[in-house]
């Protein structure tokens, strides 16, 4: 599975981002997780399954997972909690279960 975390900056999803590939690899699974900033989302799109976007851009949400939808890419908005959690449990079911609404 490809993952890419997007946040204003692109410096919190990076700490999202390891902690969810620790996460990954503790429980078996291969999953490719990168991040970055939403002004990069136009060029990652292409190359991953599911989007995970920070709570901090809630109100481009809307418009965000359409453009993701536009390209064949599931989106969920993270909560706050997966920002200050200690691993990346969260955050990997979090993007589990959006894997899991593909049809």
């Amino acid at each position: 599975m490809r993952i890419h975390i997007v946040c204003g900056a692109g410096a919190s999803s990076t700490f999202v981002a390891l902690r969810l590939r620790r996460s990954a690899a503790a429980r078996g699974m291969s999953a490719h997780v990168t991040a970055g900033s939403e002004s990069d989302l136009a060029s990652m799109l292409p190359v991953i399954d599911v989007l995970l976007v920070g709570p901090h851009l809630q109100g481009m949400f809307a418009q965000i997972q359409q453009q993701a939808a536009v390209a064949g890419v599931l989106a969920s908005l993270m909560p706050a909690t997966v920002f200050s959690a200690r691993d990346g449990e969260e955050a990997l079911d979090l993007a589990l279960a959006t894997a899991s609404t593909r049809s």
